[in-house]
């Protein structure tokens, strides 16, 4: 009895750890693919959003992630993304921006 039980707590350690590293990936992976899009959008922000949008959706889905915002301001693109964490029913966000850099003393 003592031998399943200890089994059986190794089972759900592993299955834990399972959880943990899969929701790490796909956090990883979503950054990464809101962090491209962002970078190849950004270069056509001065076409408009629909043009920025729809590089950096190429991007982002090039990089297994979906697409859940894009919003461009002057020349300024912020891209969401999110990654369904496999077996969970969640998912993974991240959001990235690309634009000019502001000197914070312009103000």
């Amino acid at each position: 009895m003592l031998v399943l039980a200890t089994g059986l707590v190794l089972v759900l350690v592993g299955a834990a750890g399972s959880a943990v590293g899969a929701a790490r990936i796909a956090r990883h992976q979503a950054r990464v693919a809101a962090d491209f899009g962002a970078l190849a959008g950004g270069v056509h922000a001065i076409e408009g959003e629909a043009a920025a949008c729809a590089v950096a959706r190429r991007y982002v889905e090039a990089n297994s992630a979906a697409m859940t915002g894009c919003t461009v301001t002057g020349r300024e693109i912020v891209v969401a993304t999110a990654v369904p964490l496999g077996f969970l029913p969640a998912n993974a966000e991240a959001a990235a921006r690309a634009g000019p850099v502001t000197d914070p003393l312009e103000r």
